[in-house]
């Protein structure tokens, strides 16, 4: 079971990482929270999501010369500028609300990390470092 850690941004704002059973980041949050509880509910949008994306196929691969577009919600696989993979979760409404952290030096190790959000994201326990 995966696990999200809020935390305070210097600015005073929230943001989250997803980490795996293992306790390996697979996830950041792609943006900043005013409120604690808008950040939860940008957790709760990445298990109903990531499911969703990997149940109906929803990964576009940005990495291909001619890549086939998905609908929202999706991942995108896209290259770093150091020419790494690495993945973004954009919801239903087009927002991206989560990333990896850090890049894969393969596509296999990319889609893993995907794999990973989609399982770990569910029901995952919160623990938060704001208190």
């Amino acid at each position: 079971m995966g696990k999200f850690i809020i935390k305070k941004t210097p600015t005073g704002m929230f943001n989250f990482s997803l980490l795996a059973a293992n306790k390996e980041k697979i996830a950041v949050s792609s943006q900043v929270y005013t409120t604690k509880a808008a950040c939860k509910k940008g957790m709760e949008s990445i298990g109903k999501h990531a499911a969703k994306c990997i149940a109906e196929d929803r990964i576009e691969d940005q990495t291909l010369k001619t890549p086939t577009a998905k609908t929202c919600p999706k991942f995108e696989i896209y290259f770093d500028k150091a020419g790494l993979f690495r993945y973004r979760l954009i919801a239903s409404n087009g927002e991206n609300i989560a990333m990896s952290e850090e890049g894969y030096k393969s596509k296999s190790g990319v889609l893993n990390g995907i794999k990973s959000v989609s399982v770990n994201a569910v029901d995952a326990e919160i623990i938060d470092e704001t208190v």
